[in-house]
């Protein structure tokens, strides 16, 4: 991790490859791939990428998104499912629980504070 105010988002980071946890997996075989830039104070920062699978979330964190590629589609329990696309910014809150499915590989930015 850089001491400097200024962190340059770099392909030399190597990345951290997951799956989700089974019990929470719903449909597919998902790889994740995330990037972590930054992880400090409870502030984590970095690119994430999922290929097609559907899994159960739940957030106890604020999670800050900006999709950059790709098609996935994000459901609160009891609430409507929302797609979301290459362009889309969004926030999940803590208490957010639902379902994440990747429809075509999905890439994304995000922060979040703890």
């Amino acid at each position: 991790m850089s001491n400097s105010a200024y962190l340059p988002v770099s392909p030399a980071v190597e990345p951290d490859v997951s799956r989700p946890d089974p019990e929470k997996l719903l449909s597919g075989d998902p790889v994740h791939t995330t990037w972590n830039l930054e992880e400090r104070d409870g502030l984590y920062c970095g690119i994430w990428q999922s290929t097609p699978g559907k899994w159960r979330i739940s957030y106890d964190e604020w999670e800050y998104c900006r999709i950059l590629e790709g098609l996935s589609v994000i459901s609160e329990d009891g609430a409507d499912a929302v797609t979301v696309k290459a362009g889309d910014s969004f926030i999940l809150r803590p208490g957010f629980r639902g379902s994440w499915e990747v429809l075509e590989t999905t890439r994304k930015d995000y922060v979040i504070k703890l």
